[in-house]
């Protein structure tokens, strides 16, 4: 017994497991595999899955490429397929071929969301002796509205740039025209030889590009060949191209800077994207085809100024008409109004013209940035429109370095650190307005431990207060200071003041670093601004506010309307006695900066030289710093620094240039 009823489970498993094997695919099981390879753009494997009949109509290569190709084309991007098995109730009769399944279909594209519903026909068939189920394909599964011979077209609009403006609305960088200069090759035979060298020197162009340009695939006897862009304000180059029978000009749209070289660091200027800046920012909308931001404020607000392209995706029927698929709508670029002050600026810029430099002015009281400015220059509309090649070779090898924008570097400050280092001093209570130091000789050192190191001083005096120091500009009674205060509390006053705190200044700034103070001669330097100290005009100017303001240090500003930030570093009783010591420093007659000096209108400011060598004992260079501010009216600090000043006048450069400034905005 126990036998027969052994092989009738064996027999009964057997039947369930012959049941199950020859068990048919199911539709929906087929068509949800086939969802999941669409979902994953498995495009090769979804071919697969495809009737006899659909695979007669299209080859596996171009059902695959055409997918990729279309999805490719307009940046399809979080494509979700969904497709919901039918209940018990729903499933088909047995003895059914064919079925239809709703499906959905959403996806983001180059113009915005495309959502459709669709319905999919599978159709039973035999292949190698078994049944299975496949997708009945055709065109209106990528889009519904794509019938067979449909072409998919894809149209854009560029958007204006956002305009750059000054506090008052005077335009820093605005949408304009220039002439695009070029030949009609039909009028230019028989004259190349007298013409192309004319071309190559008004257009600082060389005769290879002349002659690759001419040469081009797409150029016709008839048509208009452009060569380069130059301003409407070369009136005088305009003249002479017209005058040359094959040339023709005509106004194309492009970035203007009205006030050239004045503003360039701070502006920057546009150009054609790289391929290089493309794959850095292509994930962020941009195309081949931009124009991006180079440097200054274009680069660092590209996104807000470029816009957004409007696009459209339509479906081109065979008679001609279209029918739009998804369609995004043009967002122009967003203006900026800056706190910038134009006339300032280049009042500012002015001055600097000639020199190695950078200027920067601020309203104290309110933080916002009146003036950036760099020197020397170069011209952002000849940016924009292209440098020559021995243009830009110039530009390199000037050894002034135009190029490089220096009001955003940081830089030894020299003595006009050393009203930091007093408010420090005044708070830790190491010093006192009334103390005095006995300081003997023009150089001082610790002791012996310091071998052959001396801090050195310009002016004799002794003894020292610090009202004397300061108009003296006394390294060796700020080393001292410095020395008195240590390190550790040293460091920390300087970080109250900012040091070592990343900027979020619309402008990049490179951060003002302490260094390491791992001695006694670098914490002495650092207390006059030397050392390892850096930091860049921007700051310097944020932390001489707290002078003016009652002991709180305001946050510069560069975008109008913003809001004022501001914190308490010093008390107001050591804001005044520091403030009063900086007046002295240009109205009495022994004062470093009293040269800046102006009747009924009180200055107050402090010098300074910072060397830049590599060790004691070597002659080096000097840069040369001024910062002042009216103390009756305290609504302009302006602060220079000018480079090389040795042997040639030292900070009295920057004194006499700031004065003039004073002078023309008073």
């Amino acid at each position: 017994m126990k036998k027969i009823i052994g092989l009738l489970v064996t027999l009964v498993l057997f039947a369930m497991v012959a049941a199950g094997c020859s068990k048919e695919p199911t539709p929906e099981d087929r068509f949800d595999a086939y969802i999941k390879l669409w979902n994953e753009q498995k495009f090769d494997k979804m071919y697969d899955y495809l009737t006899e009949g659909s695979k007669e109509v299209i080859s596996k290569e171009d059902f695959t490429n055409r997918y990729k190709k279309i999805y490719d084309d307009l940046q399809i991007k979080d494509l979700k397929i969904n497709f919901t098995k039918p209940t018990e109730e729903q499933e088909l009769d047995k003895d059914q071929d064919n079925i239809t399944y709703d499906f959905s279909a959403s996806m983001d594209s180059i113009a915005g969301p495309i959502e459709f519903t669709h319905n999919a026909k599978l159709k039973k068939e035999e292949r190698d002796k078994e049944n299975n189920w496949y997708v009945d394909w055709n065109t209106t599964y990528i889009f519904p509205q794509l019938k067979d011979g449909d072409k998919i077209g894809i149209s854009s609009v560029k958007p204006k740039r956002g305009q750059i403006f000054d506090r008052a609305g005077n335009g820093l960088a605005m949408n304009g025209q220039v002439y695009e200069v070029g030949v009609v090759p039909g009028k230019f035979e028989g004259q190349e030889e007298t013409v192309i060298p004319q071309l190559s020197r008004l257009l600082k162009m060389t005769p290879e590009q002349i002659n690759k340009a001419l040469n081009a695939s797409w150029v016709k006897p008839d048509l208009f060949v452009p060569l380069k862009k130059v301003s409407m304000d070369d009136t005088e180059r305009i003249a002479q191209l017209i005058a040359l029978e094959p040339v023709q000009t005509k106004k194309v749209e492009a970035r203007i800077y009205p006030y050239n070289e004045a503003a360039a660091h701070l502006i920057g200027y546009v150009g054609s994207i790289t391929a290089e800046e493309l794959e850095k920012l292509k994930d962020k909308g941009y195309s081949s085809n931009d124009v991006i931001g180079k440097r200054g404020l274009e680069e660092v607000f590209d996104e807000q100024l470029k816009g957004h392209s409007g696009v459209k995706i339509t479906i081109k029927k065979p008679d001609g008409s279209t029918e739009i698929l998804a369609e995004k709508p043009v967002e122009d670029g967003k203006e900026i109004s800056l706190t910038i002050d134009i006339d300032l600026q280049a009042s500012l810029y002015a001055e600097l013209v000639g020199e190695a430099g950078a200027g920067a002015a601020i309203d104290p009281v309110s933080g916002e940035t009146l003036a950036l400015v760099s020197s020397p220059s170069f011209d952002p509309n000849q940016a924009t429109l292209g440098f020559s090649g021995d243009e830009w070779d110039q530009l390199q090898e000037d050894p002034l370095k135009p190029m490089t924008t220096r009001f955003n570097k940081a830089y030894a400050p020299g003595s006009v650190f050393k009203p930091i280092t007093a408010a420090i001093g005044l708070t830790n209570k190491t010093i006192t307005p009334e103390q005095t130091m006995d300081i003997k000789g023009l150089k001082w050192q610790k002791g012996a431990s310091w071998g052959n190191y001396f801090v050195t001083r310009v002016h004799e005096a002794n003894p020292v207060n610090l009202e004397k120091a300061m108009v003296f500009s006394d390294n060796i009674y700020f080393a001292q200071t410095a020395l008195g205060i240590g390190k550790e509390p040293f460091a920390a006053g300087l970080k109250e003041f900012g040091f070592e705190e990343e900027s979020d200044y619309p402008f990049p700034l490179e951060k003002s670093t302490i260094g390491k103070l791992e001695n006694e001669i670098f914490l002495a330097d650092s207390g006059y601004g030397q050392g390892q100290i850096q930091m860049s005009i921007v700051h310097l100017l944020e932390t001489y506010t707290p002078f003016v303001n009652g002991g709180n240090m305001v946050k510069p500003s560069l975008i109008l309307d913003a809001e004022k930030s501001e914190k308490a570093v010093v008390s107001p009783e050591i804001a005044t006695t520091v403030s009063s010591m900086l007046r002295k420093v240009v109205g009495d007659t022994d004062g470093t900066a009293h040269a800046a000096n102006i009747a009924d209108y009180p200055l107050a400011g402090k010098t300074g030289t910072a060397e830049i060598k590599e060790k004691q004992g070597e002659k080096g260079t000097e840069n040369g710093w001024f910062i002042a501010y009216n103390t009756s009216s305290p609504g302009l600090m302006v602060a220079m620094m000018v480079e090389n000043v040795l042997d040639r006048g030292g900070s009295q450069i920057p004194v006499k240039k700031v004065k003039n400034v004073f002078m023309r905005n008073k």
